[in-house]
């Protein structure tokens, strides 16, 4: 490496550093879980990560992989169409599909994959993807990789949704499909699916929804916002996760029609060129799936949790918008502000993170909670004193 460029390099970390910005890594000495020690050997709360139900280190997920490697082994070394596709990746997609209310289901290596592969794989130049202006990274990367011209709506904003669906067929558009997250996980708030829905009959346009922070505890089932919002049957394409509430490990999934996954099958590009989702790992997510599917103490104390969260940090002063979701923004706007507190925070035992540029715009500085069934009321209210304490802590430094 040029020592020019290095320098280059250097400088630019150390500006990320000074704005409040720069996101390093803290490393946890231990399993997933509500409770975590860290590398120093310190043991906090853990309020940040997506083990929404708490099967990331549940005893059902360790002992299906461990029989799973003496079962299937412990990796393929191949892509799904070459040699790594195995009864479980299949009796996987089938028990996906049936979950989410769909015909087939595809497994990828991650929902980042499941949405990096779909969209070149069924649009062409012809046609024309509508993108809510909060949708994850993945669904920006995946559309930024197809040639379909690309429009944008306002965040949850069913008039310009309506508005760009007017402008794409003005353009010429042949097929139409309208994209969104379920869930937008930086504020917690669900998506407007049942106006989404509406909008896409109207123009004849098909719907994309990823719902990776939703499969598995939100609505009734776990069904995700489709059930939430009673648009199950309206949803054209299910993009999700199996590395948040249904297990925690690795592995995404498409659900859709037959004829879209046997597409994406012959086209999706992170289908064809990475290795299969590993053997263990489906293994568990079948057995996770099946406890998910009974877990409705788990969904309603999830809920009991997160509203005993927010009602708790208003009444101590905190700036919570309202939501209905296990991801509670706690908003500081400034960049310094929310990385100092959750820094002070560590100290008092919560382990957080915060959430600032380029991962939030500039000005939303905030440090994401995230609720767990496996959170007891105990500790969600000993994190709120701490939250009090960091802030009473950081205004006595200034």
């Amino acid at each position: 490496m040029a020592d020019s460029f290095k320098t280059h390099l250097d400088k630019q970390l150390d500006a990320i550093r000074e704005s409040g910005m720069y996101k390093a890594e803290r490393i946890i000495a231990g399993p997933q879980g509500t409770e975590i020690t860290l590398e120093d050997g310190s043991h906090v709360l853990n309020f940040c990560a997506n083990n929404y139900l708490g099967l990331a280190n549940h005893a059902v997920m360790r002992e299906s992989a461990h029989k799973a490697i003496d079962d299937y082994g412990y990796g393929l070394s191949s892509v799904r169409f070459i040699c790594g596709t195995q009864t479980v990746h299949r009796e996987l997609e089938k028990r996906l599909a049936d979950f989410v209310k769909m015909e087939d289901a595809i497994l990828l290596a991650s929902c980042f994959d499941a949405n990096a592969g779909l969209f070149e794989a069924l649009l062409t130049a012809e046609d024309a993807i509508i993108s809510d202006r909060l949708n994850h990274a993945s669904l920006i990367d995946g559309i930024r990789l197809c040639k379909a011209k690309r429009f944008r709506y306002e965040n949850n904003d069913m008039n310009d949704l309506e508005k760009q669906c007017q402008a794409a067929r003005d353009a010429g558009a042949r097929y139409i499909m309208i994209v969104t997250d379920g869930v937008f996980s930086m504020d917690g708030i669900i998506a407007n699916l049942k106006g989404v829905c509406d909008i896409a009959e109207r123009f004849d346009a098909m719907t994309v929804v990823d719902d990776s922070h939703a499969t598995g505890f939100v609505g009734t089932h776990g069904r995700g916002t489709p059930e939430h919002c009673g648009v199950e049957g309206r949803i054209d394409i299910l993009t999700s996760t199996l590395g948040k509430a249904l297990g925690g490990a690795s592995g995404g999934f498409v659900a859709a029609s037959k004829t879209v996954v046997d597409m994406l099958k012959q086209k999706s590009r992170p289908y064809l060129f990475s290795n299969a989702v590993a053997p263990p790992i489906a293994a568990a997510s079948l057995a996770g799936l099946t406890w998910v599917e009974k877990a409705d103490v788990e969904r309603e104390r999830l809920q009991d949790n997160h509203k005993r969260f927010r009602a708790g940090m208003r009444d101590a002063g905190f700036d919570c918008p309202k939501g209905d979701h296990a991801i509670v923004p706690v908003m500081f706007y400034e960049e310094v502000l929310a990385s100092n507190m959750a820094k002070q925070l560590t100290q008092e035992g919560v382990y957080v993170t915060a959430f600032t540029y380029p991962v939030v715009p500039k000005g939303t500085a905030r440090i994401r909670v995230q609720l767990s069934a496996a959170h007891t009321a105990e500790q969600i209210d000993q994190v709120i004193k701490a939250f009090s304490a960091a802030k009473a802590s950081l205004d006595g430094e200034s």
